[in-house]
């Protein structure tokens, strides 16, 4: 139940009771403003420069056309049409073009805040800018530190100080209420009491405001909003996709071993199908999406032999070409790469080389895209799936076929992800599917699945394996139900390398999880596989146990078509961010409570466990709610209950024991 009361200088609209916007003289509900900002990127990374020259409260406040109102002062005007929505209210905005906009939402004492987007280091936002401006998450400074600093001077990065590869306009609060700004703008959320603060550097279209009983009422709403549309083959459930690279023989001698040994393997992803490009970071891909006659000989006919154990190959693309490559030189002379102003080709650098970049505003790229560089050269290969990488490092200042590159800046991401899925839906045989490291409002329309990009392969808490749960948690809250890790982690260099402990740890994270998908690294020669004599008893156990748990997943999925989230923190059934005990431990569904080990060299992990009564995965044994306990924690075993009285008890027991 909405209303919307305007009182001489002062208007109200609350919702179900909640008082959601609250305008006075003192307290007013927007501000237009002029400033000047500048971009410079380096590697995707973006440093602004703001500086504002005026500040145009709009204090005073009078009714409009119908239930309009009109917020105002010294001839500046904002326009604001109540629309009552499902649970809740949009109001429409028509601001002033060329100015930015703030806008002020009431919050309550304590009120804790979440989502944003992919948010790495805490889930907790309050008191935190949260900037909304899609960017590279990794920065060339923090690896040279880790590689150059003993672990134990090493400060991890705050919030602040991280950014996003998937950010949303996006915000729930643990008194139910969500925030959602229809806006592709650059901006940044001040979330600090008495009023949040959402700003942008162009008026929003809308914001809209609903109000739930809880967290799951507020996610199926929100869902209505935008219905998702992410998904998963019924195959991605019959085992690890092993992240392999090295050519032909390479992948089919480690994947049969694996098979043989006892593992369940659903997919070989090997993302340098496209060939190899060395650098100084390590092993990188050869940005030309064709296969690589020399490393990948007659890869259909391998494909086909993998297909014949039941098992799928997948690949690697993203929206640029390396310079010099075959692709590139076709690309440069069709006009299809993104230029600058003085009509030169726009490279965009990703640690030592230069790329061009697809114009993805120009329809005959995206044809381009689609049917020879999907269709052609990967789906009639009989690859299954890909990893549709990158998508955040359009320049504000390049030149496009169509369009504003400061206004597609945070939607080229979900324009990538949208030839991607039209390449499977018009050319695919129906079991395809990629997965999408960048993101903005709408990605979940046209990417099957997220995955949280590229974390450093140690347990750091900013960039590290534990950043995996917040980053999860946050997107679930934004609208994003579906999302996984790369298991062991991307980013290596100089002594950070990851040990096989590590990666049995990310490993046991990720067979409960939605998908387990590992990752070879940017170095592989340097870092613990899969195969690793230390980690493979541990990799046969733990497929299994993921291919067991089929049926329940399938179940989450099903609950994930409806928005509710796959991943939930602690204290989702609670409510209350203050019922929080454990940042890294996550419901996986309704009836499974996953605590990961996110420490070097733990045996045990203190879990508490939410309220309700607990079966122990492991032990059989029973646990009641509300209680702290010291759960044993060795490798291949982190702990990890199911409720009591569940539905899926057979299948948990069977998951157990069946290994």
């Amino acid at each position: 139940m909405t209303a919307s009361k305007l009182e001489g200088n002062t208007w109200t609209v609350t919702v179900n009771g909640r008082t959601m916007v609250l305008h006075s003289s003192e307290h007013a509900f927007a501000a237009a403003i002029r400033r000047e900002k500048t971009y410079v990127s380096d590697r995707g990374v973006v440093k602004e420069t703001v500086a504002e020259t005026e500040r145009i409260v709009l204090k005073e406040i009078r009714a409009g056309e119908g239930d309009s109102v009109i917020c105002f002062r010294e001839g500046h005007e904002l326009l604001i049409r109540p629309v009552e929505t499902d649970g809740g209210l949009t109001l429409e905005f028509q601001g002033e073009p060329g100015l930015a906009y703030d806008i002020y939402v009431p919050c309550l004492p304590g009120e804790s805040v979440f989502g944003g987007g992919e948010q790495y280091r805490k889930v907790n936002l309050k008191d935190e800018r949260v900037v909304n401006f899609v960017s590279e998450h990794i920065k060339a400074k923090t690896i040279i530190e880790k590689a150059l600093l003993p672990r134990a001077f090493y400060r991890e990065k705050d919030h602040a100080d991280i950014g996003s590869y998937a950010p949303m306009p996006v915000f729930v609060t643990d008194r139910f209420l969500l925030i959602r700004f229809d806006t592709s703008s650059d901006g940044e959320s001040i979330l600090t009491e008495p009023f949040f603060r959402f700003g942008f550097d162009e008026c929003p279209a809308a914001m809209t405001l609903l109000s739930g009983k809880d967290y799951r009422d507020l996610a199926v709403k929100l869902n209505h909003l935008l219905p998702n549309r992410e998904y998963l083959p019924d195959w991605c459930f019959d085992g690890m996709i092993l992240g392999i690279q090295g050519g032909t023989d390479v992948i089919l001698e480690k994947t049969f071993q694996m098979l043989d040994a006892g593992a369940r393997v659903s997919a070989v992803w090997s993302q340098d199908w496209s060939g190899e490009n060395r650098t100084v970071m390590g092993k990188q891909v050869w940005w030309n999406w064709e296969a690589d006659e020399k490393l990948y000989p007659n890869l259909k006919e391998a494909i086909e032999k993998l297909n014949a154990r039941g098992v799928r190959f997948l690949g690697y693309i993203n929206p640029y070409l390396v310079e010099g490559s075959n692709l590139y030189e076709e690309c440069k002379a069709k006009n299809y790469l993104i230029r600058r102003e003085n009509g030169e080709i726009y490279h965009i650098k990703s640690t030592t080389f230069n790329a061009g970049m697809l114009d993805l505003t120009n329809p005959e790229v995206v044809r381009y895209t689609k049917e020879k560089l999907i269709r052609d050269n990967m789906l009639n290969l009989g690859i299954s799936g890909w990893m549709a990488d990158f998508g955040e490092y359009l320049p504000v200042d390049a030149v496009l076929y169509d369009g504003d590159p400061k206004k597609l800046h945070n939607t080229w991401p979900v324009l990538w992800a949208k030839l991607n899925r039209e390449a499977i839906e018009e050319f695919g045989k129906g079991d395809e599917f990629f997965f999408s490291r960048s993101g903005y409002l709408g990605i979940a329309k046209y990417a099957p699945i997220l995955w949280n990009g590229d974390q450093h392969t140690d347990y750091t808490k900013d960039y590290g394996m534990p950043c995996i749960m917040p980053a999860s948690f946050s997107l679930g809250f934004s609208g994003v139900p579906v999302v996984h890790s790369d298991i062991g982690g991307f980013f290596s260099f100089g002594k950070m390398r990851r040990k096989p402990e590590l990666f049995t740890r990310w490993m046991e994270m990720d067979a409960f999880s939605i998908l387990m998908r590992s990752h070879e690294s940017i170095r592989p020669w340097a870092n613990a596989q899969f195969d690793h004599p230390d980690v493979l008893p541990y990799t046969v156990k733990l497929t299994n146990v993921h291919v067991l748990l089929k049926p329940y997943l399938k179940h989450c999925m099903e609950e994930a078509e409806k928005g509710i989230p796959v991943m939930r923190p602690d204290f989702y059934e609670a409510g209350s961010f203050e019922k929080s005990r454990d940042p890294y431990a996550y419901f996986l569904g309704d009836d499974l409570f996953v605590c990961p080990v996110v420490e070097r060299k733990a045996s045990v992990r203190e879990v508490s466990l939410p309220e309700g009564e607990w079966t122990g995965f492991w032990d059989g044994k029973d646990y009641s709610g509300g209680s702290t306990l010291k759960a044993a924690a060795p490798l291949g075993k982190i702990p990890v209950f199911y409720r009591k009285g569940s539905a899926f008890s057979e299948v948990f027991r069977k998951a157990a024991e069946g290994v």
